[in-house]
């Protein structure tokens, strides 16, 4: 891996103009890409210079090729490789082999129901370290911290400690994380960003109760409407007036470095009203942002402050709710269980296609992405349509869009998405070691009431009305499904009328 982009480094991003958003026709969209400037990303979920991690700096041309999609810092992998040597493949139990490599297969392609079934048998028949670690690296996407931490007990590999660290951070043992982090940067074959600020700040967090909230039990906060479908929350940072973004590419919070380069623990107030104290937070040049949105944003909200804020962003209401309680369930709603790579890179599977032949898919989850949908090669293929059948974005070499017939998410299907290739979908996932079909962006999440549950395991999407076309139908379950989403300005050429939200049939 090459050296580490330095803070003020920038990379070409491509962005939508503030009225577009899903249910837009993507002629339209096209026009309005425009290539600005931000900074590199340096590190978001980890890094390691042997099998990239979450939190980690992309190389010069991963980041390039990534940051044209993604708002801010971008996507990465955490450091959690191969295991330790255990006996040789020879000696592997016939059964146990097979369920070992059931498991890998199926975690690989982030479906994680069936990894867990498989991975259990194959503990039942051999409990060498290499199974234990896959089986760690399956529980940590379930945010199952001390099944990871028990998985490991005695191997002390660097790809153990990784995800034995980032347990130990996540369930907020923080002398435990500085231990684990600090043993994980001294091996000089491992880089990894993220763990080098993490084991910092665990380090100095000595006494301190992580994301203590104090205060009211719930606040909302007004969400103003910057660019296309940003999730933009007023807030206030250390005292201070600040906008923060929602970015659930980020594992931490972010904020920006201009003032502060070191990693800190900051304050943060919710409608005057609920504190979180105790929030640790990493520093990158927020700069490029600030441009982008052309609104002064000084933090990005990461999925960690995430899962202990039971938050609801309702962007067409304009609210962002914050609660110290685990909310109710909503009157309809359709619910999609979340699953976690390395711990911090959000993914919910999701359905690409119409009808019987729809297939199963892996997406990430970025709200720092504007455009409604990424897919790669496989992805279009498993939504059904050709690359053939795909227009040049003008302005955006080696990008182009066209629509999928039908997104699955939760109980409904949203027909007719808009979506763009020409990322580097590949390089991100070898970077994560975990075969992902495309990335959706804040532009479908705008179109819904999203409230996350459950410590972040789960998230309730509530229909809101929209400009699309005719109105989803469901799927299965009771739920309910938006189309598109509310633009800023007037309605495109070709936009449907507001569709009232539907209650499923049965």
């Amino acid at each position: 891996m090459g050296p580490d982009p330095g803070p003020e480094e920038s990379v070409k991003l491509w962005r939508l103009d503030p009225r577009r958003l899903l249910g837009y026709p993507m002629n339209v969209l096209a026009r309005s890409i425009v290539p600005s400037r931000v900074p590199a990303s340096t590190d978001n979920f980890g890094s390691s210079s042997s099998a990239l991690c979450a939190s980690v700096p992309l190389s010069p041309s991963v980041a390039l090729s990534w940051s044209r999609l993604v708002l801010g810092t971008g996507l990465c992998a955490l450091l959690i490789g191969c295991g330790p040597g255990g006996p040789s493949e020879a000696e592997w139990p016939p059964r146990a082999k097979k369920w070992f490599e059931r498991a890998s297969a199926s975690f690989h392609h982030v479906d994680i129901d069936e990894a867990q079934i498989a991975i259990e048998n194959a503990l039942r028949l051999d409990r060498r370290p290499k199974v234990r670690l896959l089986a760690a690296r399956i529980a940590l996407a379930q945010l199952e911290y001390d099944r990871t931490i028990e998985l490991l007990e005695g191997i002390q590999s660097s790809e153990a400690r990784a995800a034995r660290g980032r347990a130990f951070w996540y369930s907020g043992r923080l002398e435990q994380a500085a231990d684990e982090l600090e043993a994980l940067i001294a091996d000089p074959d491992v880089r990894d960003v993220w763990a080098e600020n993490i084991a910092k700040l665990a380090r100095r967090g000595s006494g301190r109760q992580p994301f203590r909230l104090t205060g009211a039990m719930l606040a909302v906060t007004d969400m103003p409407q910057i660019g296309s479908s940003a999730l933009v929350v007023p807030l206030e940072l250390n005292g201070e007036p600040a906008l923060g973004l929602v970015s659930t590419g980020t594992a931490e919070v972010v904020i920006d470095s201009s003032k502060q380069r070191d990693p800190q623990w900051v304050s943060l107030r919710f409608g005057q009203k609920l504190e979180v104290k105790d929030v640790p937070a990493i520093t990158k040049d927020l700069s490029g942002i600030s441009r982008e949105l052309r609104a002064p944003i000084k933090l990005l909200l990461g999925v960690n402050l995430l899962r202990h804020i039971n938050p609801t962003v309702d962007l067409m209401g304009g609210q962002f709710v914050v609660r110290n309680f685990e909310p109710p369930p909503p009157p309809v709603a359709t619910t999609a269980e979340l699953r976690y790579v390395r711990g911090g890179g959000m993914v919910v599977n999701s359905s690409l296609g119409a009808g019987g032949s729809a297939s199963d898919a892996a997406l990430l989850i970025d709200t720092g992405m504007q455009f409604p949908l990424a897919l790669d090669e496989g992805g279009w293929k498993k939504a059904g349509v050709s690359l053939d059948s795909l227009q040049d974005i003008p302005g955006a070499k080696g990008l182009r869009q066209g629509d999928i017939p039908s997104l699955g998410l939760g109980a409904y299907e949203l027909p007719r998405v808009p979506a763009v290739h020409g990322i580097a979908v590949d390089e991100v996932e070898a970077n994560l070691n975990v075969d992902i079909d495309g990335v959706i962006g804040s532009g479908v999440l705008a179109a819904f009431r999203v409230t996350w549950f459950r410590g972040g395991k789960a998230m309730w999407l509530e229909e809101q009305a929209v400009y699309a076309g005719p109105a989803p139908a469901p799927r299965r379950g009771p739920a309910a499904s938006p189309s598109g989403a509310s633009p800023s300005g007037p309605a495109p050429p070709g936009a449907g009328d507001p569709v009232a939200p539907k209650k499923p049939a049965g």
